[in-house]
């Protein structure tokens, strides 16, 4: 092998063996109170009669904790479909302005029953029946610009 095949050979390899691109986002809105939040559809983990899947809070503009400016926080959540809607938040982790994501933080609290007109309901509905949801954005930058506009409104 010259030099010009020994170099496109080393890019075809690497190319062959790097990590799968991620899906992107697919941030479906579920309401706006305290906060604005989303289901991440990208992040479901479908498991027996339930799963698992990502949910985004979007804060107010110019939230600040520290000093710090925030548009919000991952939660992973761990859902049933069937036993009654329980559903179980499994962990935190902020996210600074600009996307930078802070570590989790378990959250040891006991599941519970999802009860209607609730956040976690409002989750569990759309956790359990993706293919009735349309994405309302793609980005988390979307997705934050979207729930501030949604926070606006009340």
């Amino acid at each position: 092998m010259d030099g010009y095949d020994g170099r496109m050979f080393l890019t075809l390899l690497s190319l062959l063996s790097a990590e799968p691109a991620q899906p992107p986002h697919r941030f479906v809105f579920l309401g706006a109170g305290r906060f604005a939040q989303y289901a991440d559809m990208a992040s479901l983990q479908p498991e027996g009669p339930g799963g698992r899947i990502r949910v985004f809070q979007v804060v107010e503009p110019d939230f600040r904790a520290g000093g710090t400016r925030y548009w919000g926080g991952w939660s992973w959540w761990r859902f049933d479909c069937d036993a009654g809607g329980k559903v179980d938040r499994l962990d935190f982790a902020s996210v600074r302005e600009g996307g930078a994501e802070g570590p989790a933080t378990p959250d040891d609290a006991p599941p519970y029953d999802a009860v209607q007109g609730g956040d976690a309901f409002e989750m569990l509905v759309a956790a359990c029946n993706p293919e009735d949801y349309d994405a309302d954005a793609v980005t988390l930058e979307a997705a934050v610009a979207h729930g501030r506009a949604q926070l606006a409104l009340n």
